[in-house]
């Protein structure tokens, strides 16, 4: 009885995250080809991926920057407006453009004096704004969740981690048990 008990959960250990994995790719392919209602399956989803594509061409160009400058302000500027698009906006940006935020992983520690430590990824250094200027925003992310806290902690308890920030968001997310052993990054000073 124990061999198949072993067993089964062996085949949850296959199954669910492969099973899961599909799942969400075909539920995303369904959907975003259900968008356009091609008679062809897959041409909404290549559709989508050539129009963003399309986008992204038009935001790089000189002329249309200025347009989009214009867009961008007056989202930021709309009372309600404001405090979705600057959050959505900050949040994309953070993993992926020019301004990652997500790119120094480091070790805090809890308490002065104390051993014990919790991961996370220093998202600004300078909070003179805040009258802070010894500390520096750190963000813990949640394991097995897309949520997280933003501490603020004195600098001398921050320590970088030498590691790949992609590899610490994993091990973090998947509540530790996920982590590459390859090269280790070396870290940045703070």
């Amino acid at each position: 009885m124990r061999r198949l008990t072993r067993y089964f959960l062996e085949g949850l250990l296959f199954l669910v995250p492969v099973v899961a994995t599909v799942y969400i790719i075909y539920v995303v392919f369904v959907r975003l080809d259900g968008l356009f209602q091609f008679e062809i399956p897959g041409v909404g989803i290549l559709v989508t991926i050539l129009a963003i594509t399309l986008i992204g061409f038009i935001a790089s160009n000189f002329v249309t920057r200025t347009v989009l400058s214009w867009v961008d302000q007056l989202m930021r500027k709309l009372p309600l407006v404001k405090l979705i698009y600057t959050s959505l906006k900050d949040l994309i940006e953070a993993f992926v453009g020019d301004k990652r935020r997500f790119n120094r992983p480091v070790a805090v520690t809890l308490a002065p004096g104390s051993s014990m430590q919790v991961l996370g990824f220093v998202t600004a250094e300078s909070l003179d704004a805040l009258g802070m200027k010894e500390c520096v925003a750190v963000y813990l992310p949640q394991s097995y969740n897309f949520a997280g806290n933003l501490i603020v902690v004195p600098r001398e308890q921050v320590r970088p981690v030498a590691a790949d920030s992609g590899d610490v968001m994993a091990f973090i997310v998947s509540g530790g048990v996920s982590f590459r052993k390859d090269e280790k990054e070396t870290p940045k000073e703070l």
